[in-house]
């Protein structure tokens, strides 16, 4: 076993990169990583100089999905892997729901539920050389950690059938027709470097009005337009009487740039 953690954490500038470790397994999710992910993401949560958060893989793969190598070596039971499995989700929430703008930065290989891993970002950044695969049907196993709910809501019903049923492999310049991916980098190197300029953008916005647009969002596909209309009734409110609001109200009114202006950051 590597001395080197299997997933790393680093917080520079209101940024947090976690970085998947194991790439002589394509970053599978090994017992380790299935370990450490998770304190991973509760470090970032819990974390208020963190903005905005990077997810990705070492060695030129984001995560090749399940440890296969130990599925083929394991005898356990039926009860076995469905407690794993609900370990998963215990935690797998965390990702789809942080309170904080999340970047998958994809490079190689997005597998089963590494694509599932992808899927649960705000946005996914790809070099030409990514690939995702819903590979489960290859070897008669079902979408799994999420991927079944979150696959349909980007690409809809259809087509995220299409990719389930088939198995097939799809390629950056397809993901990002379909609206998976959310822009193409040159290389492993600008994909870096445009994860950490997308979220650094993040950096001035009110992380409690995104983290409660996020978590509402999140279950529009559940909740009816009154509910919806509750939901969004109550975080409005708090969000007025947020002092981040109240400094932006003071720099509108005497004339001051707002901290936050994504179209004045762009030059438009």
């Amino acid at each position: 076993m590597s001395a080197q953690p299997s997933v790393l954490v680093e917080v520079v500038d209101g940024i947090a990169t976690i970085t998947l470790n194991r790439p002589e397994t394509r970053n599978s999710l090994t017992p380790e990583i299935r370990t450490e992910l998770p304190a991973a993401l509760i470090r970032v949560r819990d974390d208020d100089a963190v903005k905005a958060v990077i997810l990705t893989g070492a060695g030129g793969a984001f995560c090749s999905g399940g440890d296969i190598a130990h599925m083929v070596q394991s005898d356990e039971g039926g009860l076995h892997w469905r407690e794993r499995m609900r370990k998963l989700h215990q935690w797998f929430p965390e990702l789809v729901n942080m309170q904080k703008p999340v970047i998958a930065a994809v490079d190689g290989a997005a597998f089963g539920a590494g694509f599932s891993l992808a899927l649960a970002a705000d946005f996914i950044l790809a070099t030409p050389r990514a690939r995702f695969c819903a590979v489960f049907g290859r070897i008669g196993l079902v979408p799994d950690l999420g991927a079944m709910q979150l696959l349909p809501r980007i690409i809809g019903q259809q087509k995220a059938k299409e990719l389930v049923f088939t198995a097939r492999t799809v390629m950056a310049d397809e993901a990002r027709q379909l609206g998976i991916v959310y822009d193409i980098a040159d290389n492993a190197e600008a994909l870096m470097a445009e994860a950490r300029a997308l979220a650094g953008r993040f950096k001035a916005a009110s992380t409690a009005a995104i983290g409660m647009s996020k978590t509402i969002m999140n279950q529009a596909f559940e909740l009816d337009a009154r509910a919806m209309s509750e939901l969004e009734a109550y975080a409005q409110t708090i969000c007025r009487g947020s002092e981040y609001h109240h400094d932006a109200v003071q720099r509108f009114k005497s004339k001051q740039p707002l901290a936050f202006d994504w179209d004045r950051a762009s030059g438009q």
